[in-house]
């Protein structure tokens, strides 16, 4: 009987036995040595059925259909805006794929979205050449004021946390509004100045310190420590 000696979500160096058995598959970022599963690089474990691969902690943001991106507006032709996502070819969203509402054929798009508008968008392809997003579906729009903040796209889980818990956390204690796109890039909008800062600084320090294990619990005494310290 197979033994798995991590759990999905935790942080594994190179070396690092993940699994024992022949019941479980190494996948990316692991390899097999005799009846073990071992870590060959610093990452993320995630386990699926029976494979285990690591997300490694510096990977470049590669988008994989359903992904939901924040993206800033670089350009607009006459039937397409572009979108820099953080990927090494831009993302296009089509006339049809532009709004839940009928946008009419010669319309100003910049009225839409301008270049330097910020979206949050679902990629619906990719190609060799080329991303396509759509802003038709629930909470896809154009985003307003606020800040945006980019981390490593591989840092995005221990952002969120399991099942949501880290990015919750930081909402609740800072009253903030945050948005996570899957491509590293987050919007920021608190009430208080002081504490959008102190949620963008927690964000940041997620970023810097994901391959600590407690990174949990390390947030929520910063969070309370820069709170209380503020009456």
């Amino acid at each position: 009987m197979g033994e798995i000696k991590v759990k999905d979500k935790n942080i594994v160096v190179p070396g690092e036995v993940l699994a024992v058995g022949m019941d479980y598959l190494p996948a990316g970022g692991a390899f097999r040595d005799d009846d073990e599963i071992i870590a060959s690089q610093v990452g993320i474990v995630s386990i699926s059925g029976r494979l285990i691969k690591l997300v490694p902690l510096n990977s470049k943001y590669t988008p994989k259909r359903g992904d939901k991106v924040i993206g800033k507006i670089t350009d607009v032709s006459a039937n397409a805006w572009f979108v820099d996502i953080g990927y090494y070819t831009e993302a296009a969203i089509t006339l049809v794929e532009g709004s839940n509402e009928y946008i009419p054929r010669g319309a100003d798009l910049t009225q839409y979205y301008a270049p330097g508008d910020y979206v949050i968008g679902t990629v619906t392809g990719v190609s060799r050449s080329n991303v396509s997003l759509t802003l038709k579906g629930p909470g896809l729009k154009k985003l307003g004021e606020g800040r945006i903040i980019y981390v490593n796209s591989a840092k995005v889980p221990r952002i969120i946390g399991k099942e949501g818990s880290m990015i919750s956390m930081i909402k609740n204690m800072t009253d903030c509004r945050i948005i996570v796109g899957q491509n590293g890039m987050i919007w920021l909008l608190g009430a208080d100045p002081e504490k959008e800062k102190l949620a963008y600084d927690a964000v940041k320090l997620i970023d810097e310190r994901a391959h600590t294990q407690g990174l949990t619990d390390e947030i929520k005494k910063f969070l309370e420590e820069k709170i209380g310290g503020k009456k």
